[in-house]
């Protein structure tokens, strides 16, 4: 079934929390690993203007539709970071804009060069690097599926829990759209596919690799999908990308979690 942008624009809202029990934290406080893997999210979903930044510069801001879903989608996105923060401050844990600010400036070169990179690459390109971005929005969106849902589900915590699997239900509307552009325009060029693969296998990593510490990196993914429970949800995020057309045999997620020593 084609993503429908006009309901999605239409219906786009912030994440509910307001009536959460927030007081649960000062009986259940989360420990300091669960409290890790928040601060490495809320990063993440705060970071999504930068992403958003470079994709402009693309051919993929001209179409009518991408452009209309990256609008709501930061939003949304910059919504589930402010209730992230919340919850990490009632930890004493402050995310303020300075420390973002700040974080962003210690990426030096590459951040600055980060949207002149897609710009020469998405114009040299053309019209088929759509297709790349939105087949990587794909593996992404996946990947922030279920990190969220597996948090949701080692934690247990009546409040935290319930707050992830609503962040959870909106990235799931973030997959619709990726999935159902990256198949659309995956299945129209061979070019396409060939250059999706080529990005997928050799430059795709963990969301949030990117601007967090390897170490940050590696306790995050060990945290979520390091056991049995968590490979499954791994090996599944594999086969969906997989499914798209050309992407038969890619297993991204599960290689670059071995390459951090992640393993069940």
């Amino acid at each position: 079934m084609a993503f429908d942008i006009d309901d999605y624009t239409a219906t786009s809202e912030s994440v509910g929390w307001e009536d959460l029990d927030f007081e649960a934290f000062k009986t259940d406080p989360l420990p300091e690993q669960t409290l890790r893997s928040l601060r490495y999210m809320c990063d993440v979903e705060y970071h999504t203007v930068c992403y958003l930044r470079d994709l402009l510069v693309t051919p993929s801001h001209k179409e009518r539709d991408v452009s209309a879903f990256m609008t709501m989608w930061n939003r949304e996105e910059f919504w589930h970071g402010e209730a992230l923060a919340h919850v990490l401050g009632l930890h004493g844990i402050t995310v303020d804009f300075d420390e973002l600010k700040a974080k962003r400036l210690k990426l030096g070169w590459r951040d600055k060069l980060g949207p002149l990179r897609q710009s020469i690459l998405g114009n040299v390109v053309g019209n088929d690097f759509v297709a790349v971005h939105m087949s990587w929005g794909a593996a992404n969106e996946w990947s922030a599926v279920a990190a969220y849902r597996r948090l949701a589900k080692l934690e247990s915590h009546p409040t935290l829990s319930p707050l992830l699997q609503r962040i959870a239900q909106q990235e799931t509307r973030h997959v619709a759209f990726y999935a159902s552009q990256a198949r659309d325009r995956l299945e129209k060029s061979k070019v396409a596919q060939k250059l999706t693969r080529l990005a997928l296998q050799n430059a795709w990593g963990p969301v949030g690799s990117s601007i967090s510490a390897p170490e940050d990196v590696t306790h995050v993914m060990k945290h979520l999908f390091g056991s049995e429970e968590g490979m499954k949800e791994v090996r599944r995020i594999d086969s969906n990308i997989a499914k798209l057309p050309g992407m038969d045999g890619l297993t991204i997620v599960a290689d670059s979690l071995a390459k951090r020593g992640v393993a069940a």
